[in-house]
Protein backbone atom coordinates (compact mmCIF):
# COMPACT_ATOMS: atom_id res chain seq x y z
CA UNK A 1 0.00 0.00 0.00
CA UNK A 2 3.36 2.16 0.20
CA UNK A 3 2.27 3.54 -3.11
CA UNK A 4 -1.12 3.87 -2.70
CA UNK A 5 -0.80 6.12 0.36
CA UNK A 6 2.08 8.10 -1.54
CA UNK A 7 -0.65 9.04 -4.28
CA UNK A 8 -3.17 9.74 -1.91
CA UNK A 9 -0.47 12.07 0.17
CA UNK A 10 0.62 13.75 -3.15
CA UNK A 11 -3.06 14.31 -4.16
CA UNK A 12 -3.81 16.15 -0.47
CA UNK A 13 -1.24 17.64 -0.38
CA UNK A 14 -1.93 19.32 -4.11
CA UNK A 15 -5.45 20.13 -3.09
CA UNK A 16 -4.01 22.17 -0.11
CA UNK A 17 -1.56 23.94 -2.72
CA UNK A 18 -4.16 24.78 -4.62
CA UNK A 19 -5.73 26.45 -2.23
CA UNK A 20 -2.98 28.94 -1.31
CA UNK A 21 -2.42 29.90 -4.79
CA UNK A 22 -6.07 30.59 -5.60
CA UNK A 23 -6.05 32.90 -2.29
CA UNK A 24 -3.71 35.58 -4.57
CA UNK A 25 -6.45 35.42 -7.21
CA UNK A 26 -9.31 36.15 -5.17
CA UNK A 27 -9.48 39.74 -4.56
CA UNK A 28 -13.09 40.93 -4.49
CA UNK A 29 -16.25 39.69 -3.38
CA UNK A 30 -16.92 38.75 -7.22
CA UNK A 31 -13.30 36.87 -7.14
CA UNK A 32 -14.05 35.02 -3.75
CA UNK A 33 -17.63 33.66 -4.34
CA UNK A 34 -17.90 33.37 -7.98
CA UNK A 35 -14.14 33.52 -9.52
CA UNK A 36 -14.51 36.98 -10.81
CA UNK A 37 -17.48 35.58 -13.19
CA UNK A 38 -14.59 34.84 -16.07
CA UNK A 39 -14.17 31.30 -16.03
CA UNK A 40 -13.96 29.55 -19.81
CA UNK A 41 -16.03 26.86 -21.45
CA UNK A 42 -13.37 23.68 -20.65
CA UNK A 43 -13.42 25.21 -16.94
CA UNK A 44 -16.49 25.92 -16.79
CA UNK A 45 -17.72 22.02 -17.78
CA UNK A 46 -14.89 20.46 -15.42
CA UNK A 47 -16.13 22.11 -12.14
CA UNK A 48 -19.63 22.05 -12.96
CA UNK A 49 -19.37 18.14 -13.87
CA UNK A 50 -16.94 17.80 -9.86
CA UNK A 51 -19.50 19.55 -8.11
CA UNK A 52 -22.82 17.76 -8.96
CA UNK A 53 -20.91 14.41 -8.93
CA UNK A 54 -19.75 13.66 -5.38
CA UNK A 55 -19.67 10.71 -3.23
CA UNK A 56 -23.30 9.88 -3.33
CA UNK A 57 -22.79 9.45 -7.22
CA UNK A 58 -19.81 7.38 -6.97
CA UNK A 59 -19.75 5.40 -4.33
CA UNK A 60 -23.96 5.13 -3.95
CA UNK A 61 -24.21 4.77 -7.84
CA UNK A 62 -21.96 1.61 -7.76
CA UNK A 63 -23.92 0.49 -5.17
CA UNK A 64 -27.39 1.09 -6.52
CA UNK A 65 -25.50 -1.14 -9.74
CA UNK A 66 -24.84 -3.23 -7.32
CA UNK A 67 -28.25 -3.67 -5.92
CA UNK A 68 -30.30 -3.36 -9.37
CA UNK A 69 -27.84 -3.42 -11.96
CA UNK A 70 -27.89 -0.86 -14.81
CA UNK A 71 -31.22 0.43 -13.53
CA UNK A 72 -29.33 1.90 -10.69
CA UNK A 73 -27.79 4.49 -13.09
CA UNK A 74 -31.08 6.30 -12.88
CA UNK A 75 -30.28 8.16 -9.52
CA UNK A 76 -27.13 9.79 -11.36
CA UNK A 77 -28.69 9.96 -14.49
CA UNK A 78 -31.66 11.88 -13.33
CA UNK A 79 -28.78 14.50 -11.95
CA UNK A 80 -27.60 14.92 -15.79
CA UNK A 81 -31.20 15.60 -16.53
CA UNK A 82 -31.45 18.32 -14.31
CA UNK A 83 -28.34 19.99 -15.46
CA UNK A 84 -28.80 19.60 -18.88
CA UNK A 85 -32.28 21.35 -18.38
CA UNK A 86 -30.77 24.10 -16.24
CA UNK A 87 -27.79 24.90 -18.97
CA UNK A 88 -30.29 24.53 -21.78
CA UNK A 89 -33.01 26.73 -20.64
CA UNK A 90 -32.19 28.97 -17.71
CA UNK A 91 -28.92 29.17 -17.27
CA UNK A 92 -28.23 32.17 -19.71
CA UNK A 93 -30.59 34.12 -17.93
CA UNK A 94 -29.30 33.00 -14.58
CA UNK A 95 -25.91 34.30 -15.09
CA UNK A 96 -27.18 37.79 -16.60
CA UNK A 97 -28.80 38.22 -13.03
CA UNK A 98 -25.17 39.25 -11.61
CA UNK A 99 -26.76 37.75 -8.46
CA UNK A 100 -24.27 36.22 -5.66
CA UNK A 101 -27.49 33.74 -4.02
CA UNK A 102 -30.94 31.89 -4.96
CA UNK A 103 -32.18 34.57 -2.57
CA UNK A 104 -30.75 37.61 -4.14
CA UNK A 105 -32.47 36.33 -7.92
CA UNK A 106 -35.88 36.51 -5.24
CA UNK A 107 -35.35 40.09 -3.66
CA UNK A 108 -35.12 41.13 -7.40
CA UNK A 109 -37.86 39.68 -8.74
CA UNK A 110 -39.95 39.81 -6.07
CA UNK A 111 -39.06 43.36 -4.84
CA UNK A 112 -36.94 42.93 -1.85
CA UNK A 113 -39.47 40.52 0.52
CA UNK A 114 -38.69 37.05 -0.09
CA UNK A 115 -34.99 36.86 0.87
CA UNK A 116 -34.34 36.16 4.82
CA UNK A 117 -36.87 32.68 4.99
CA UNK A 118 -35.76 31.70 1.39
CA UNK A 119 -32.30 31.94 2.51
CA UNK A 120 -32.89 30.07 6.02
CA UNK A 121 -34.48 27.15 3.99
CA UNK A 122 -31.56 27.14 1.31
CA UNK A 123 -29.04 27.74 4.02
CA UNK A 124 -30.07 23.98 5.95
CA UNK A 125 -30.21 22.32 2.28
CA UNK A 126 -26.70 23.74 1.61
CA UNK A 127 -25.05 22.73 5.40
CA UNK A 128 -26.90 19.47 5.14
CA UNK A 129 -25.42 18.66 1.53
CA UNK A 130 -21.86 19.99 3.28
CA UNK A 131 -22.23 17.29 6.61
CA UNK A 132 -23.57 14.55 3.89
CA UNK A 133 -20.29 14.35 1.77
CA UNK A 134 -18.02 15.39 4.60
CA UNK A 135 -19.41 12.21 6.38
CA UNK A 136 -17.84 10.02 3.47
CA UNK A 137 -14.50 10.56 4.05
CA UNK A 138 -14.89 8.31 6.80
CA UNK A 139 -15.65 5.32 4.20
CA UNK A 140 -12.62 6.16 1.96
CA UNK A 141 -10.26 7.05 4.68
CA UNK A 142 -11.28 3.70 6.64
CA UNK A 143 -10.41 1.75 3.09
CA UNK A 144 -7.83 3.81 2.84
CA UNK A 145 -5.92 3.97 6.36
CA UNK A 146 -7.78 1.95 8.77
CA UNK A 147 -8.86 5.16 10.41
CA UNK A 148 -11.25 6.01 12.83
CA UNK A 149 -14.37 7.60 11.64
CA UNK A 150 -14.25 10.91 13.91
CA UNK A 151 -10.38 11.17 12.70
CA UNK A 152 -11.42 10.58 8.90
CA UNK A 153 -13.95 13.06 9.13
CA UNK A 154 -11.66 15.71 11.17
CA UNK A 155 -8.48 15.32 8.64
CA UNK A 156 -10.57 15.03 5.16
CA UNK A 157 -12.91 18.01 6.30
CA UNK A 158 -10.22 19.93 7.52
CA UNK A 159 -8.43 20.13 4.39
CA UNK A 160 -11.73 20.85 2.22
CA UNK A 161 -12.47 23.53 4.97
CA UNK A 162 -8.73 25.10 4.31
CA UNK A 163 -8.40 25.19 0.68
CA UNK A 164 -11.85 26.77 0.43
CA UNK A 165 -11.22 29.19 3.21
CA UNK A 166 -7.95 30.04 1.73
CA UNK A 167 -9.04 31.34 -2.02
CA UNK A 168 -12.94 30.31 -2.09
CA UNK A 169 -14.19 29.87 -5.56
CA UNK A 170 -11.20 30.22 -7.64
CA UNK A 171 -9.08 27.75 -5.16
CA UNK A 172 -12.57 25.87 -5.57
CA UNK A 173 -12.23 26.02 -9.12
CA UNK A 174 -8.88 24.85 -9.56
CA UNK A 175 -9.26 21.85 -7.07
CA UNK A 176 -12.46 20.85 -9.08
CA UNK A 177 -10.47 20.88 -12.31
CA UNK A 178 -8.09 18.62 -11.04
CA UNK A 179 -10.40 16.55 -9.11
CA UNK A 180 -12.57 16.01 -12.18
CA UNK A 181 -9.58 15.26 -14.44
CA UNK A 182 -8.86 12.43 -11.45
CA UNK A 183 -12.69 11.08 -11.43
CA UNK A 184 -12.28 10.84 -15.15
CA UNK A 185 -9.08 8.83 -15.33
CA UNK A 186 -9.80 6.76 -12.14
CA UNK A 187 -13.73 5.88 -12.48
CA UNK A 188 -14.10 5.95 -16.14
CA UNK A 189 -10.72 5.11 -17.92
CA UNK A 190 -9.52 2.27 -15.28
CA UNK A 191 -11.71 1.14 -13.00
CA UNK A 192 -14.80 0.54 -15.23
CA UNK A 193 -12.69 -1.91 -18.07
CA UNK A 194 -11.08 -3.31 -14.86
CA UNK A 195 -14.18 -4.37 -12.72
CA UNK A 196 -16.01 -5.22 -16.57
CA UNK A 197 -12.86 -7.63 -17.32
CA UNK A 198 -12.49 -8.76 -13.81
CA UNK A 199 -16.16 -10.11 -13.75
CA UNK A 200 -15.62 -12.15 -16.94
CA UNK A 201 -17.05 -9.27 -19.46
CA UNK A 202 -20.78 -8.60 -19.98
CA UNK A 203 -21.94 -12.08 -21.25
CA UNK A 204 -20.46 -13.89 -18.15
CA UNK A 205 -22.44 -10.86 -16.25
CA UNK A 206 -25.51 -11.74 -18.20
CA UNK A 207 -25.12 -15.05 -17.56
CA UNK A 208 -24.43 -15.23 -13.67
CA UNK A 209 -26.96 -12.23 -13.37
CA UNK A 210 -30.97 -12.06 -13.21
CA UNK A 211 -32.72 -10.67 -16.03
CA UNK A 212 -33.72 -7.74 -13.81
CA UNK A 213 -29.92 -6.59 -13.34
CA UNK A 214 -30.14 -5.35 -17.06
CA UNK A 215 -33.83 -4.12 -17.18
CA UNK A 216 -33.40 0.13 -17.69
CA UNK A 217 -36.28 0.20 -15.33
CA UNK A 218 -35.49 -2.45 -13.08
CA UNK A 219 -35.58 0.04 -10.50
CA UNK A 220 -39.09 0.93 -10.42
CA UNK A 221 -40.69 3.47 -12.37
CA UNK A 222 -42.14 5.18 -8.46
CA UNK A 223 -38.53 5.08 -8.16
CA UNK A 224 -37.45 6.84 -10.87
CA UNK A 225 -40.21 9.68 -11.02
CA UNK A 226 -39.28 10.31 -7.28
CA UNK A 227 -35.30 11.11 -8.65
CA UNK A 228 -36.55 13.34 -11.02
CA UNK A 229 -38.17 15.27 -7.94
CA UNK A 230 -35.95 15.36 -5.97
CA UNK A 231 -32.55 15.56 -8.33
CA UNK A 232 -33.68 16.95 -11.49
CA UNK A 233 -35.92 19.83 -9.64
CA UNK A 234 -33.04 19.91 -7.19
CA UNK A 235 -30.44 20.76 -9.57
CA UNK A 236 -32.15 23.55 -11.44
CA UNK A 237 -32.61 25.51 -7.47
CA UNK A 238 -29.98 24.56 -5.54
CA UNK A 239 -27.15 27.60 -4.59
CA UNK A 240 -24.56 25.33 -5.15
CA UNK A 241 -25.37 24.82 -8.40
CA UNK A 242 -26.19 28.40 -9.44
CA UNK A 243 -23.04 29.80 -7.74
CA UNK A 244 -21.32 27.64 -10.52
CA UNK A 245 -23.71 29.23 -13.14
CA UNK A 246 -22.43 32.74 -11.66
CA UNK A 247 -19.22 31.99 -12.86
CA UNK A 248 -19.51 31.91 -16.49
CA UNK A 249 -17.65 34.60 -18.39
CA UNK A 250 -21.05 34.49 -20.93
CA UNK A 251 -24.50 33.30 -21.80
CA UNK A 252 -22.91 30.65 -24.11
CA UNK A 253 -20.36 29.52 -21.70
CA UNK A 254 -23.39 28.75 -19.37
CA UNK A 255 -25.08 27.01 -21.41
CA UNK A 256 -22.70 24.88 -23.63
CA UNK A 257 -20.63 24.27 -20.91
CA UNK A 258 -23.24 23.13 -18.89
CA UNK A 259 -24.97 20.67 -21.60
CA UNK A 260 -21.37 18.94 -21.88
CA UNK A 261 -21.09 18.52 -18.46
CA UNK A 262 -24.66 17.28 -18.19
CA UNK A 263 -23.60 14.72 -20.53
CA UNK A 264 -20.51 13.57 -19.27
CA UNK A 265 -23.17 12.95 -16.10
CA UNK A 266 -25.08 10.27 -18.09
CA UNK A 267 -22.14 8.66 -18.91
CA UNK A 268 -20.65 8.88 -15.39
CA UNK A 269 -23.87 7.28 -14.34
CA UNK A 270 -24.00 4.58 -16.66
CA UNK A 271 -20.44 3.42 -15.85
CA UNK A 272 -20.96 3.63 -12.04
CA UNK A 273 -23.73 0.78 -12.94
CA UNK A 274 -21.70 -1.08 -14.68
CA UNK A 275 -19.03 -1.32 -11.71
CA UNK A 276 -22.03 -2.14 -9.52
CA UNK A 277 -23.33 -4.84 -11.20
CA UNK A 278 -19.78 -6.27 -12.34
CA UNK A 279 -18.83 -6.01 -8.27
CA UNK A 280 -22.13 -8.16 -8.04
CA UNK A 281 -20.42 -11.09 -9.81
CA UNK A 282 -17.26 -11.01 -8.09
CA UNK A 283 -18.85 -10.36 -4.52
CA UNK A 284 -22.34 -11.42 -4.43
CA UNK A 285 -22.94 -11.50 -0.46
CA UNK A 286 -21.36 -8.14 0.49
CA UNK A 287 -23.35 -6.72 3.68
CA UNK A 288 -24.19 -3.54 2.36
CA UNK A 289 -24.53 -2.71 -1.37
CA UNK A 290 -22.44 0.83 -0.40
CA UNK A 291 -19.14 -1.55 0.27
CA UNK A 292 -19.09 -2.71 -3.50
CA UNK A 293 -17.01 0.32 -4.87
CA UNK A 294 -14.40 -0.12 -2.10
CA UNK A 295 -14.62 -3.64 -2.11
CA UNK A 296 -13.89 -3.78 -5.51
CA UNK A 297 -10.95 -1.37 -5.47
CA UNK A 298 -9.53 -2.79 -2.63
CA UNK A 299 -9.29 -6.25 -3.87
CA UNK A 300 -9.13 -6.42 -8.19
CA UNK A 301 -6.83 -2.86 -9.23
CA UNK A 302 -3.10 -2.93 -9.29
CA UNK A 303 -0.93 -1.45 -7.13
CA UNK A 304 -0.39 2.45 -8.13
CA UNK A 305 -4.06 2.02 -9.80
CA UNK A 306 -5.74 1.51 -6.76
CA UNK A 307 -4.15 4.59 -5.27
CA UNK A 308 -5.52 6.90 -7.95
CA UNK A 309 -9.33 5.02 -8.41
CA UNK A 310 -9.45 5.81 -4.20
CA UNK A 311 -8.18 9.53 -4.77
CA UNK A 312 -10.87 9.54 -7.55
CA UNK A 313 -13.55 8.78 -5.06
CA UNK A 314 -11.66 11.33 -2.94
CA UNK A 315 -11.32 13.39 -5.27
CA UNK A 316 -15.64 12.96 -6.13
CA UNK A 317 -16.42 13.67 -2.19
CA UNK A 318 -14.06 17.08 -2.19
CA UNK A 319 -15.97 18.38 -5.09
CA UNK A 320 -19.56 18.29 -3.72
CA UNK A 321 -18.05 19.39 -0.11
CA UNK A 322 -16.18 22.13 -0.99
CA UNK A 323 -19.16 23.65 -3.48
CA UNK A 324 -21.75 22.96 -0.62
CA UNK A 325 -19.58 24.51 1.59
CA UNK A 326 -19.21 28.01 -0.26
CA UNK A 327 -22.46 27.91 -0.86
CA UNK A 328 -23.22 27.96 2.09
CA UNK A 329 -21.35 30.29 3.81
CA UNK A 330 -22.20 32.49 1.08
CA UNK A 331 -26.03 32.29 2.29
CA UNK A 332 -25.10 32.47 5.66
CA UNK A 333 -23.37 35.86 5.28
CA UNK A 334 -25.22 37.40 2.74
CA UNK A 335 -28.90 36.13 2.88
CA UNK A 336 -28.91 35.88 6.66
CA UNK A 337 -26.16 37.39 8.61
CA UNK A 338 -25.99 40.72 6.40
CA UNK A 339 -29.60 41.22 6.80
CA UNK A 340 -30.02 40.69 10.91
CA UNK A 341 -26.97 42.75 10.80
CA UNK A 342 -28.68 45.57 8.89
CA UNK A 343 -31.57 45.22 11.06
CA UNK A 344 -29.80 45.87 14.32
CA UNK A 345 -27.14 48.20 13.25
CA UNK A 346 -26.39 49.54 10.02
CA UNK A 347 -22.19 48.93 8.97
CA UNK A 348 -20.52 51.50 9.26
CA UNK A 349 -17.57 52.44 6.77
CA UNK A 350 -16.36 49.99 3.97
CA UNK A 351 -16.76 46.56 4.76
CA UNK A 352 -14.11 44.04 3.91
CA UNK A 353 -16.49 41.28 2.08
CA UNK A 354 -13.60 38.78 1.50
CA UNK A 355 -12.52 39.11 5.03
CA UNK A 356 -16.34 38.44 6.11
CA UNK A 357 -16.90 35.76 3.38
CA UNK A 358 -13.69 33.82 4.25
CA UNK A 359 -15.08 33.60 8.16
CA UNK A 360 -18.38 32.72 7.20
CA UNK A 361 -16.69 29.84 5.09
CA UNK A 362 -14.50 28.98 8.29
CA UNK A 363 -17.38 28.78 10.69
CA UNK A 364 -19.87 26.73 8.62
CA UNK A 365 -16.90 24.30 7.91
CA UNK A 366 -16.25 23.44 11.70
CA UNK A 367 -20.34 23.56 12.04
CA UNK A 368 -20.42 21.04 8.75
CA UNK A 369 -17.34 19.19 10.49
CA UNK A 370 -19.12 18.54 14.33
CA UNK A 371 -22.26 17.87 12.53
CA UNK A 372 -20.92 15.30 10.78
CA UNK A 373 -19.45 14.10 13.40
CA UNK A 374 -22.27 13.29 15.38
CA UNK A 375 -25.33 11.85 12.30
CA UNK A 376 -24.60 8.47 11.69
CA UNK A 377 -27.75 8.12 8.89
CA UNK A 378 -26.12 9.83 5.82
CA UNK A 379 -29.55 8.59 3.38
CA UNK A 380 -32.03 10.61 6.07
CA UNK A 381 -30.01 13.64 6.17
CA UNK A 382 -29.68 14.26 2.49
CA UNK A 383 -33.30 13.36 2.06
CA UNK A 384 -34.13 15.93 4.38
CA UNK A 385 -32.04 18.61 2.99
CA UNK A 386 -33.55 17.90 -0.94
CA UNK A 387 -37.51 17.35 0.28
CA UNK A 388 -37.12 21.01 2.12
CA UNK A 389 -35.02 22.77 -1.36
CA UNK A 390 -37.51 21.16 -3.52
CA UNK A 391 -40.80 21.54 -1.47
CA UNK A 392 -39.93 25.08 -0.30
CA UNK A 393 -37.90 27.01 -3.40
CA UNK A 394 -38.63 25.14 -6.71
CA UNK A 395 -42.26 26.82 -7.01
CA UNK A 396 -41.56 30.47 -6.39
CA UNK A 397 -38.06 30.30 -8.30
CA UNK A 398 -38.92 28.70 -11.81
CA UNK A 399 -42.12 30.81 -10.91
CA UNK A 400 -40.60 33.98 -10.84
CA UNK A 401 -38.86 32.77 -13.79
CA UNK A 402 -41.82 31.75 -15.73
CA UNK A 403 -45.07 33.84 -14.38
CA UNK A 404 -44.86 37.37 -14.11
CA UNK A 405 -48.49 37.79 -11.92
CA UNK A 406 -46.33 35.58 -9.55
CA UNK A 407 -45.97 38.19 -5.97
CA UNK A 408 -43.63 38.39 -3.30
CA UNK A 409 -47.06 37.31 -0.96
CA UNK A 410 -47.90 34.08 -3.11
CA UNK A 411 -43.80 33.21 -3.10
CA UNK A 412 -43.69 33.58 0.48
CA UNK A 413 -46.84 31.64 0.94
CA UNK A 414 -45.10 28.71 -1.05
CA UNK A 415 -41.93 28.83 1.29
CA UNK A 416 -43.88 28.45 4.05
CA UNK A 417 -46.68 26.18 3.60
CA UNK A 418 -44.52 24.08 1.43
CA UNK A 419 -41.56 23.88 4.12
CA UNK A 420 -43.99 22.75 6.65
CA UNK A 421 -45.89 20.80 4.55
CA UNK A 422 -42.56 18.32 3.82
CA UNK A 423 -41.63 18.27 7.05
CA UNK A 424 -45.01 17.33 8.97
CA UNK A 425 -45.24 14.90 6.22
CA UNK A 426 -42.00 13.39 6.79
CA UNK A 427 -42.76 13.20 10.65
CA UNK A 428 -46.47 11.56 9.74
CA UNK A 429 -45.21 9.35 6.53
CA UNK A 430 -41.16 8.83 7.53
CA UNK A 431 -38.14 10.69 6.58
CA UNK A 432 -37.56 8.26 3.53
CA UNK A 433 -41.01 8.12 2.40
CA UNK A 434 -42.22 9.35 -1.56
CA UNK A 435 -45.31 10.90 -0.74
CA UNK A 436 -43.89 14.06 1.62
CA UNK A 437 -42.00 15.41 -1.33
CA UNK A 438 -45.09 14.57 -3.70
CA UNK A 439 -47.66 16.59 -1.80
CA UNK A 440 -45.13 19.45 0.21
CA UNK A 441 -44.86 20.27 -3.77
CA UNK A 442 -48.30 20.31 -4.43
CA UNK A 443 -49.13 22.27 -1.30
CA UNK A 444 -46.13 24.94 -2.45
CA UNK A 445 -47.60 25.52 -5.88
CA UNK A 446 -51.39 25.61 -4.57
CA UNK A 447 -50.21 28.18 -1.98
CA UNK A 448 -48.20 30.65 -4.65
CA UNK A 449 -50.81 30.48 -7.28
CA UNK A 450 -53.71 31.00 -5.31
CA UNK A 451 -52.19 33.57 -3.14
CA UNK A 452 -50.60 35.32 -5.80
CA UNK A 453 -54.17 35.83 -7.68
CA UNK A 454 -55.67 37.04 -3.86
CA UNK A 455 -52.70 40.02 -3.49
CA UNK A 456 -51.52 42.97 -5.67
CA UNK A 457 -49.51 42.25 -9.00
CA UNK A 458 -45.82 43.01 -8.43
CA UNK A 459 -44.81 46.81 -8.81
CA UNK A 460 -43.82 47.31 -12.37
CA UNK A 461 -40.88 49.22 -11.16
CA UNK A 462 -39.79 46.17 -9.94
CA UNK A 463 -40.16 44.32 -12.97
CA UNK A 464 -38.68 46.57 -15.55
CA UNK A 465 -35.39 46.30 -13.23
CA UNK A 466 -36.01 42.47 -13.55
CA UNK A 467 -36.62 42.57 -17.50
CA UNK A 468 -33.61 44.43 -17.67
CA UNK A 469 -31.16 42.22 -15.72
CA UNK A 470 -32.75 38.70 -17.21
CA UNK A 471 -32.00 41.00 -20.78
CA UNK A 472 -28.26 41.52 -19.34
CA UNK A 473 -28.92 45.07 -20.04
CA UNK A 474 -26.71 47.15 -17.88
CA UNK A 475 -28.11 47.57 -14.10
CA UNK A 476 -26.87 48.39 -10.74
CA UNK A 477 -25.47 45.39 -8.64
CA UNK A 478 -27.83 44.79 -6.37
CA UNK A 479 -27.13 46.21 -2.87
CA UNK A 480 -25.75 43.57 -0.12
CA UNK A 481 -29.43 44.90 2.41
CA UNK A 482 -32.37 43.83 0.99
CA UNK A 483 -34.00 45.84 -1.63
CA UNK A 484 -36.36 48.31 -0.30
CA UNK A 485 -40.53 46.51 -0.36
CA UNK A 486 -42.29 49.51 -2.95
CA UNK A 487 -45.11 51.34 -1.39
Amino acid sequence: MAVDYTVIVLYLAGMLAMGWWGMRRARSKSDFLVAGRRLGPAMYSGTMAAIVLGGASTIGGVGLGYRYGLSGAWMVFTIGLGLLALSVFFSARIARLKVYTVSEMLDLRYGGRAGMISGIVMWAYTLMLAVTSTIAYATIFDVLFDMNRTLAIVIGGSIVVAYSTLGGMWSITLTDMVQFVVKTIGVLLLLLPIAVVKAGGFGAMRAKLPTSYFDPLGIGGETIFTYVLIYTFGMLIGQDIWQRVFTARSDSTARWGGTVAGTYCLAYALAGAVIGTAAKVLYPKLGSPDDAFATIVKDELPVGVRGLVLAAALAAVMSTSSGALIACATVANNDIWSRLRGAVKPAAGEHDEVKGNRAFILIMGVAAIGTAIALNNVVEALTVAYNLLVAGLLVPILGGLLWKRGTAQGALASVIVGGLAVVGLMAGYGILADEPVYYGLLASLAAYVAVSLATRPTDAAVLALWRERLAGRPAPELPSEPVAAPQ
